[in-house]
């Protein structure tokens, strides 16, 4: 029965840290039609092929919306849900949450000033 707990903690543990990953590659989708072009040219890369990276315009959208769901699930994981513990596992330790949340915030305010990009881009040129 105990082998069972570990592996809804290993399973939280590992859900937790997939639904980040998930949504920072979203978020990078996301963006990758406008920022994207302008990394590029501040880099010195020219050329008419960094038109083409305009293409994903349409499935931008579909993007913020993965991104949003995954970092609500990471939310939820991280804050809603109480962490299923054995009695001396590492998540019992007020450390472990502290740092599961440290990590959340450092991976999800970068996310969203990337979705906020095309929005704000305009202010600077």
């Amino acid at each position: 029965m105990s082998l069972d707990k570990s592996r809804r903690v290993k399973m939280a543990r590992l859900s937790a840290k997939t639904s980040l990953i998930v949504g920072a590659a979203a978020a990078v989708g996301a963006s990758l039609c406008c920022v994207g072009p302008l990394v590029l040219l501040a880099l010195g890369v020219g050329g008419t092929w960094i038109a083409n990276l305009t293409a994903l315009e349409p499935y931008r959208p579909l993007f913020i919306g993965l991104t949003l769901l995954f970092l609500g699930l990471a939310f939820r994981r991280v804050y809603l849900v109480p962490p299923a513990c054995a009695t001396g596992a590492f998540c019992t330790d007020p450390r472990t949450a502290k740092r599961q949340r440290l990590t959340f915030w450092i991976t999800a305010l970068p996310l969203v000033s990337l979705l906020a990009v095309p929005w704000l881009a305009p202010l600077f040129y």
